[in-house]
């Protein structure tokens, strides 16, 4: 299956199974590419979101202008932090942000539910890396990227390049397809 993709310097489409890897100084513009990438040629998305809350994501989606009902939202901050959580058939929860079991159970799930074109996004490894460590990130990104490529999805996943060493992004890049490079000036380089 091939996949659109409308993001500046990529390939117009992509085939199922891709991993991409969104690195970005700061989280401003990356929920612009984001959404472009989630409402693209899309059937089901899934947010894993390791920075922000559910009730967050989902006025990111409105704001973006993004059907709220192909989307899906694994909240990994709600439960630890106290937050009241409002269970429903797209919110779902892991037990703190470095479950990272709960997590890629989660992906599976999504994957397992849904048919026809699916994106994930994880906002965002360098959050997952912070609470689980960097060697559990990386097994986790292994680990959804397994699954993109057996559910023929497609994933797109967040990096700040100013948190981690060089040894490390490079470590990360090593799992992707595809490294979309955002720069301070909103500038956009791709490598596929």
């Amino acid at each position: 299956m091939e996949y659109s993709l409308e993001i500046d310097s990529t390939p117009n489409t992509v085939p199922g199974g891709t991993g991409i890897l969104l690195l970005h100084p700061s989280t401003g513009e990356t929920d612009r590419m984001d959404t472009e990438f989630l409402k693209t040629d899309t059937d089901h998305f899934l947010v894993i979101s390791t920075r922000t809350t559910a009730r967050e994501v989902k006025q990111k989606l409105e704001y973006y202008d993004v059907d709220e009902r192909r989307a899906d939202i694994l909240d990994t901050l709600s439960i630890e932090r106290g937050y009241s959580r409002r269970s429903s058939d797209n919110v779902h929860y892991v037990a703190a942000p470095d479950d990272v079991d709960g997590i890629v159970e989660q992906v599976r799930a999504f994957l397992d539910d849904h048919d026809g074109k699916l994106r994930v996004s994880f906002d965002s490894i360098t959050e997952l890396a912070y609470y689980a460590g960097e060697d559990a990130a990386l097994e986790a990104v292994e680990r959804i990227i397994a699954e993109l490529v057996e559910h023929d999805a497609i994933g797109l996943f967040h990096l700040s390049e100013e948190v981690h060493g060089d040894d490390v992004v490079d470590e990360f890049r090593a799992l992707f397809d595809g490294v979309v490079d955002l720069d301070e000036d909103g500038s956009v380089t791709a490598e596929f």
